[in-house]
């Protein structure tokens, strides 16, 4: 074993130094950038929170410039949206909006499973063309496609309908999700799948039990991204629909008449939509984290 001399001293003096500097600079650029994340995440969060904030006040209160803190608190916007005072009942938008969102997401996962198989695990036949007309199908603005889709569920009387907006729904989330599950599908091991078919297993069998629980996070991300997409959609919900598949967006638009801007009450109501998205964003964020970073380091 080796010992340090005396002339061996007077140079490890200087670097145990370095090393001690060296470390106290990383741990004040670590702390650095961890108040950094902080004050950048709180920013993104104002919003949110002024929103809260304001339905808690009076319409006159929110309607102040400057707007005021320390406004007394009250439940009139909340009673005012589910209600009490206008008898419009927000529930069949809440309702439609989730019928809509939550059928739209089990048929896209549906289709887009076999489909990412396909194009990842057991490749066809010039798969990237397939992939890229997938992402060609996004690249037409929704706006381009409104007036066929109009003049067709008139003509086959489907307007008004909730269940033309899971059709659309799921036809405009699934290229996202075969995009999606595809990458996730990628890193599953092939050997797993061979084993579950050399013991008899089909295709449904290991897509079902064999794929399905090792890509869960891939397809819980995809899963809640495309809820999030049907559940905001607005432009061809308030197109399509009027009274008996109203959604919740286009419910958030009655708050802005020709009397004014109810501030409050659509602070409210954008507060009581919003819950359900949120809901299941902290109910699947373990799966979210683990689902988008599937992949990212081998």
């Amino acid at each position: 074993m080796s010992t340090l001399t005396a002339t061996d001293a007077p140079k490890a003096a200087p670097a145990a130094r370095r090393a001690a500097l060296v470390e106290r600079r990383a741990r004040r650029r670590s702390a650095s950038l961890g108040l950094l994340a902080w004050v950048v995440g709180i920013a993104f969060c104002l919003p949110a929170i002024w929103m809260l904030l304001t339905s808690f006040h009076s319409e006159p209160d929110a309607a102040t410039n400057p707007p005021s803190l320390t406004a007394p608190l009250t439940l009139d916007s909340y009673r005012a949206f589910f209600g009490t005072g206008s008898g419009a009942s927000p529930w069949p938008p809440l309702i439609n909006s989730l019928t809509s969102s939550v059928f739209s997401t089990v048929f896209v996962l549906v289709l887009a499973l076999p489909a990412a198989y396909a194009l990842s695990i057991k490749r066809v036949e010039k798969w990237t063309d397939v992939m890229f007309f997938f992402l060609s199908t996004k690249m037409l603005p929704v706006v381009a496609g409104l007036l066929p889709v109009y003049l067709f569920a008139k003509n086959i009387g489907m307007l008004d309908n909730v269940w033309l907006l899971v059709i659309l729904y799921t036809s405009m989330n699934l290229p996202i999700a075969v995009w999606m599950m595809q990458s996730f599908l990628a890193d599953v091991p092939v050997s797993i799948i061979e084993a579950a078919q050399v013991d008899g297993a089909r295709l449904p069998t290991v897509l079902t039990r064999v794929v399905a629980p090792i890509a869960a996070p891939g397809i819980a991300a995809t899963a809640l991204i495309c809820f999030i997409f049907s559940w905001n959609e607005l432009l061809f919900a308030r197109v399509l629909t009027g009274v008996t598949a109203q959604t919740a967006p286009v419910f958030l638009t009655g708050f802005v008449t020709s009397q004014g801007l109810f501030l409050a009450q659509l602070c409210a109501a954008s507060v009581v939509v919003s819950l359900p998205v949120l809901a299941a964003g902290f109910a699947a964020q373990d799966k979210l984290v683990q689902g988008l970073s599937l992949g990212a380091v081998k």
